[in-house]
Formats: structure tokens, C-alpha cells, sequence
């Protein structure tokens, strides 16, 4: 991995399938006191972002946008995930957008915090993974992870899978990753994984 981060405190990257946990192990740095940049959270209010919206408008129409005016995400999902040339011009109009916001959190982050996150789904594809001094791999059954998106996002496999074929494969990210947390278990089995985890990265940081 990259040496991205100043000396007290190393970044971590978070990797993993759709559904397998990432949020949480990120919920759970965070508790630990680590400032955490959630790509996903900041992807969302890049598409409300004004001048970002008339652009997608001037490529797609007005059918991207929900009867209040906020950006349909549904609609544009509909559009990338159906065309890889369309999928990069979005990256590669929002990503800017969130890496800037990535660097002003990370900027202002206090000097004694033990660490700082980045929780991206496109951690490895956007070439992040190289900004980190550790990348933690978040792994679970298929079932399990099919199960959670199912009931949090209401995607069926059919959208999974599409989701998915649109990134790296998890093979590819797992033999990337510097750690493993098996998401299988109830949360404190996981916290206790990410805690030890934690741990090693600072204890092996310059």
C-alpha cells in the first residue's frame, strides 16, 4: 500500500462486496475515534449539487430528476450501470467533487486522532488503495450480503449482480487488502475483529 498519511495517523481504506458490512466497520472506526470520509454519504449530495445536476440534465434530460427537483438516483443507476462510458463520466464529474470534500475533512481532522477512513465502494477501482497505509477487507457469505441489501436497500440479486460485474472482482479486492474482517456474526464479534485490527495498523504506522 501507499504512505499517504502523516506519521501519527494512517489512513485505512475500506474494501468489500455490496452488503457485506462496510458501513458498519466504519461506524465502528469512527467509535473508535477515527474521522471517517463515507464516499457513498458525500456521492448522494454531489448529485444535489447545482451545478453538477445541470450538467447531468444537459447529458440525460429531465428524466433524471424526482417530481420535487432532487436528483432521481434510481433513474441515473438505470443509465450507468447499463453503459460503462456513461458510468465513467459520472465518476468522472462526482469524484473531483468528493475528493475534495475527502481532503477538507481529512485537513481538519484533529492531530490526535488515531486514524482516517476512507469508506469508498470504489476504493480499489478509483485507485484510492493507494492513498492508504491499510486496506481492510470486509467479507460475508453471498446469502448473508444478498439477505441485508435486500431488506436495506431493496435490491433484488438480479441488481446485485449488475452492481456488481461493474467493479473489480471481490477475489481481486480481498488479495488487495492488507486485513480481513469476516462479517458474519452479530456486531460485537465484529467490533472486537476491527479493534484488534486497529490496533496492528497503529502499532505497525512510522
Amino acid at each position: 500500500m501507499g504512505t499517504g498519511a502523516a506519521v501519527s495517523r494512517p489512513i485505512i481504506g475500506i474494501a468489500g462486496g455490496i452488503g457485506s458490512g462496510k458501513s458498519a466497520v466504519a461506524k465502528q472506526l469512527g467509535d473508535l475515534g477515527c474521522v471517517v470520509s463515507d464516499s457513498d454519504r458525500d456521492g448522494r449530495a454531489a448529485l444535489e449539487d447545482p451545478e453538477i445536476k445541470r450538467t447531468l440534465v444537459s447529458w440525460w434530460g429531465e428524466g433524471i430528476l424526482a417530481a420535487d427537483g432532487t436528483t432521481d438516483r434510481r433513474a441515473i443507476a438505470r443509465i450507468v450501470f447499463a453503459d460503462a462510458e456513461e458510468r465513467r463520466r459520472l465518476e468522472g464529474l462526482t469524484h473531483p467533487w468528493i475528493e475534495e470534500r475527502r481532503k477538507a475533512l481529512f485537513a481538519a481532522a484533529a492531530a490526535d486522532v488515531p486514524a482516517l477512513v476512507i469508506d469508498a465502494p470504489l476504493l480499489f477501482e478509483a485507485g484510492l488503495d493507494a492513498t492508504c497505509d491499510a486496506v481492510i477487507f470486509v467479507d460475508a457469505p453471498r446469502e448473508q450480503r444478498l439477505a441485508r441489501v435486500a431488506a436495506g436497500r431493496g435490491w433484488d440479486e438480479a441488481e446485485v449482480r449488475r452492481r456488481e460485474d461493474s467493479q473489480l472482482a471481490l477475489d481481486v479486492k480481498r488479495s488487495g487488502a492488507d486485513y480481513v474482517v469476516w462479517n458474519d456474526g452479530d456486531l460485537s464479534e465484529l467490533e472486537a475483529q476491527v479493534r484488534t485490527i486497529l490496533n496492528k495498523i497503529l502499532q505497525h504506522s512510522p
